[in-house]
């Protein structure tokens, strides 16, 4: 499997948050409508969880997860800016414990 919009519509990258102001943008709609949901939430707490002790981005940890499912090839995520692209490519550097993985699937189901 091939996920296409691996980090939903942009919600995966924690730049929306509950509370706060969706950030403009052509996928802000998509994107912000999970922070509405229960699971939504969940999952981004998760993330942000995992990504504090890492280090690193939400999307990062976002890619990295889809990467260890058994049935995913490759998750594919596209960048916008230059600048996006080191969260991107930071993927093949995070190694996710059980732990981690197990919470992040817990906060997803």
């Amino acid at each position: 499997m091939l996920p296409y919009y691996a980090l939903a519509s942009g919600f995966l990258t924690g730049k929306y948050r509950p509370g706060e102001p969706a950030p403009e943008g052509a996928r802000a709609g998509s994107a912000a409508q999970h922070l509405a949901t229960e699971r939504g939430q969940r999952v981004l707490a998760a993330l942000t969880t995992v990504a504090d002790a890492h280090q690193v981005s939400e999307a990062t940890v976002a890619l990295a997860w889809l990467a260890s499912r058994p049935t995913v090839a490759a998750p594919i995520a596209s960048a916008r800016t230059v600048e996006q692209l080191p969260a991107l490519m930071a993927v093949a550097d995070l190694h996710l414990t059980e732990d981690e993985l197990r919470m992040l699937t817990d906060a997803s189901a």
